[in-house]
C-alpha cells in the first residue's frame, strides 16, 4: 500500500471520498453494510476501493482512525492523575463508548486494533501502558494481557449494543471484569 503521503492528487482525493462514504454507510447502517454501497456513495469503482483498503477492517480502521487518536491523546492526558485501576477502568469504559459509535464494530476491534493505523497504534500503545502500570503497581493480575482487555471490550459492548447502552451499564460490567483481574 502506498503511503499516503506520496500519492497523486487524484488518488488522494478518492481516498479521502471513500473515508467520507465509509463515515456515513457505517454510522447509518454498522459495519457490516455492504463496501459496493461505500464505493457507490463515494463515486468510485469497487476495485479502487478495494485497491486503497484491501479488507473491511482496513477501512474502518482508516475511517475510524482520528477518533482513536483522540481517545488515545485523552487517555494519556489523563493517565497520569489517576490511580493505576482507576485509569484502566476509565479505559475500558471510554474504549466500549467508543467502539459503539458503528453498530458491529465489537465484532472486529481485536483485527482493527492491529491494522497498525496511527490511532490503533496509539490505542493499543495506551491500553498496554496503563496495564503495565496497573500491574507494576500491584492491582492488576500478571498474567493479563492487552489482548485480554480488548476481549473484555468486545464482549461489553455487544453486550450494550443489544440492550442498555448507559453510561451506568457500562460501568457495572467493566466492574465485573475488574474484580476478577484485581489483585486480592
Amino acid at each position: 500500500m502506498t503511503d499516503d503521503t506520496t500519492l497523486r492528487a487524484d488518488a488522494q482525493r478518492n481516498r479521502e471520498r471513500i473515508l467520507a462514504a465509509a463515515e456515513e454507510v457505517f454510522l447509518e447502517r454498522g459495519v457490516g453494510a455492504s463496501l459496493e454501497d461505500v464505493a457507490k456513495r463515494a463515486g468510485v469503482g469497487i476495485g479502487t476501493l478495494y485497491r486503497r483498503f484491501p479488507t473491511r477492517e482496513a477501512l474502518l480502521a482508516a475511517t475510524y482512525n482520528a477518533r482513536l487518536l483522540s481517545f488515545a491523546e485523552v487517555s494519556r492526558a489523563r493517565g497520569g492523575e489517576m490511580e493505576p485501576g482507576c485509569a484502566v477502568r476509565a479505559y475500558l469504559e471510554e474504549l466500549v463508548v467508543h467502539t459503539n459509535v458503528y453498530r458491529g464494530l465489537a465484532t472486529s476491534l481485536g483485527t482493527v486494533l492491529q491494522s497498525g493505523t496511527p490511532g490503533c497504534r496509539a490505542t493499543s500503545e495506551e491500553g498496554n501502558r496503563l496495564l503495565r502500570r496497573a500491574q507494576e503497581a500491584g492491582v492488576i493480575r500478571g498474567d493479563v494481557t492487552f489482548d485480554d482487555l480488548v476481549y473484555v471490550v468486545m464482549a461489553i459492548s455487544l453486550a450494550v449494543e443489544q440492550g442498555d447502552a448507559s453510561k451506568s451499564r457500562i460501568a457495572h460490567l467493566a466492574g465485573l471484569f475488574l474484580d476478577g483481574i484485581s489483585v486480592r
